[in-house]
């Protein structure tokens, strides 16, 4: 029987409260000075283990327990982690990995003794075997898809040489190493606890498991031995402890943020976003002194899509099949309006490419969007035959109930340039199951980027690829050539530019409506500094301090 919703927040009230019992019962003393950064999961927590990292959620948790080879920085750059550097065969197809030799496993009883012991090169050929074995069932299986050679992709070469062989080069493959899908655990830990090593988690990272209360609460703790340092010489990270808790309604995470027991809040909920920010996506003056407002560039495209499969029978004898209909379309939205009214701000207006800001390639001078041009439009829909919309079927949009508000604002813009649109709202796993299947003609869509590289989007247009990730199933010789041609291209320059021709291809044959590029927004209390983000959102709680 579930608890009542009042039994729910004693629980966790205590559980935020009860931080120097949970820090003393691990043999410290006990000390009100104690660092414990305390946030809140809405979503809950399925797996502490990263072969099923897939949400964020997941990410955030299992991204204090363990590390990867190498991480995206600040500025999304890919830098060393486990790895000290690499270096990439003539051919580019490999990488060898130079690992750090001072890093250790967390202490644990799968290790004789209970002490942690070291990493080698063999536990990173483990790891990225075991997410490609079939056995795992991981979600991030698909990462090394014809990519790596089967028999010969991971190798350690010594202790401290990994060594990387792809089957065809493909440069964002350090992005791909950077996810946590890809993080490194002890073979130990996984074979005595099989499935289980979910809540039995072991790793390198900044931080180890102390307790977990499935849907209540989960707390890690310091890792007194972490091998990187600030650029003083301190040991990492700052902070004794995390606590996360569970709570499931968003009012009551905003009340606690408030009351001071938790550090930040990540996004804006829709029921209080009007109360604290004005229209343009501030701080409103009253409350400019309680916290503090953090925005950065998230590489999430929001987006319209268009079946363009020209045999598809959906697809034969509807209007979005005519270019200059699914131009007009463009045309016919004011993005600008919709941020600044629908979401207070929070985004960038698409008016460039469908690779969002945050990313070098990005450029608004190499490509141009779409603007609100209704004369445009009309224009537009003229030459395709419907003058003023005359005999323009009903086009129907299929939207899930969180953007139905969106949905309806480009309704009622198109109609005032003679497009008529039908909402349809449905549950994302329809959504979901009839754009996988082809079966939705016009939807919303959103993709976030799986790894800091533009070909993360730009792999939803290449033709051989299925649904997901090319859901609107456009398919273009040339853009094909671009693509493949920019897979092989390690000259950074040179790859943007590829890049950005295909990101110019796709404005022009419009198979889909860019709307807005995505902020991650977060709330953070004043006393907590150090709290450094990027363009994946990532929770990186390394050189968090709290005065």
């Amino acid at each position: 029987m579930k608890r009542c919703y009042c039994q729910v927040v004693i629980s966790v009230l205590c559980l935020l409260g009860g931080c120097s019992l949970l820090l003393g019962s691990c043999g410290q003393a006990e000390n009100h000075d104690q660092q414990v950064f305390r946030y809140n999961q809405t979503e809950g927590i399925s797996s502490l283990d990263p072969a099923f990292a897939k949400s964020q959620a997941v990410i955030w948790a299992v991204s204090q327990l363990y590390n990867t080879l190498v991480a995206p920085d600040t500025n999304l750059a890919i830098r060393p982690s486990l790895a000290k550097g690499w270096q990439v065969s003539a051919d580019h197809r490999t990488y060898t990995f130079d690992l750090r030799t001072d890093v250790y496993f967390h202490d644990s009883d799968i290790f004789p003794g209970g002490k942690g012991r070291r990493m080698t090169a063999q536990d990173v050929v483990y790891s990225l075997q075991r997410i490609t074995d079939p056995a795992t069932a991981s979600p991030g299986a698909w990462i090394f898809n014809g990519r790596i050679a089967a028999d010969s992709g991971f190798r350690a070469v010594n202790d401290s040489t990994f060594q990387l062989t792809l089957v065809r080069p493909f440069h964002p493959i350090l992005g791909i190493l950077s996810m946590q899908y890809c993080s490194v655990v002890p073979h130990e830990a996984v074979e005595k606890y099989g499935k289980d090593f979910r809540n039995h988690p072991c790793g390198t990272g900044p931080f180890t498991f102390f307790f977990w209360d499935e849907g209540q609460g989960l707390v890690f703790h310091r890792n007194p031995t972490y091998f990187e340092r600030d650029a003083k010489g301190t040991r990492l990270p700052y902070l004794d402890a995390v606590q996360i808790s569970f709570l499931d309604s968003k009012a009551s995470e905003f009340l606690l943020f408030r009351q001071g027991q938790l550090d930040f809040i990540n996004d804006i909920d829709a029921s209080f976003k009007d109360e604290i920010l004005t229209k343009q996506g501030v701080l409103k003056q009253e409350w400019s002194d309680k916290m503090v407002l953090d925005k950065k560039p998230f590489l999430n495209t929001e987006y319209l899509g268009f079946l363009a499969d020209s045999n598809n029978a959906l697809v034969k004898n509807a209007p979005v099949r005519i270019k200059k209909i699914r131009q007009a379309i463009n045309y016919g939205i004011d993005r600008t309006k919709m941020v600044t009214y629908l979401r207070n701000g929070k985004g960038t207006p698409a008016s460039a490419g469908f690779v969002p800001a945050g990313l070098p390639s990005f450029d608004t001078a190499q490509v141009k969007g779409y603007t609100y041009d209704p004369g445009k439009a009309r224009q537009l829909l003229a030459e395709a035959g419907y003058p003023g919309g005359k005999g323009l079927p009903v086009i129907k949009l299929l939207s899930i109930p969180i953007y139905a508000d969106m949905a309806d604002y480009v309704a009622n813009q198109l109609q005032e340039i003679g497009i008529r649109i039908q909402v349809e709202v449905v549950q994302k796993s329809l959504l979901l199951e009839q754009t996988a299947k082809s079966q939705a003609l016009f939807f919303r869509g959103s993709w976030i980027a799986d790894y800091p590289d533009a070909e993360s989007y730009l792999a939803m247009f290449y033709s051989r690829n299925p649904a997901p990730p090319n859901y609107t199933r456009y398919a273009s010789p040339a853009f094909d050539r671009l693509y493949e041609q920019a897979l092989e291209e390690n000259n950074d320059s040179l790859r943007y530019l590829l890049y950005q021709e295909m990101d110019r291809r796709i404005i022009a044959d419009a198979p889909v409506v860019p709307l807005f590029y995505d902020q991650a927004m977060r709330l953070v209390q004043p006393h907590v500094s150090g709290l450094y983000n990027n363009g994946m959102n990532l929770l990186d709680l390394r050189f968090v301090r709290k005065k």
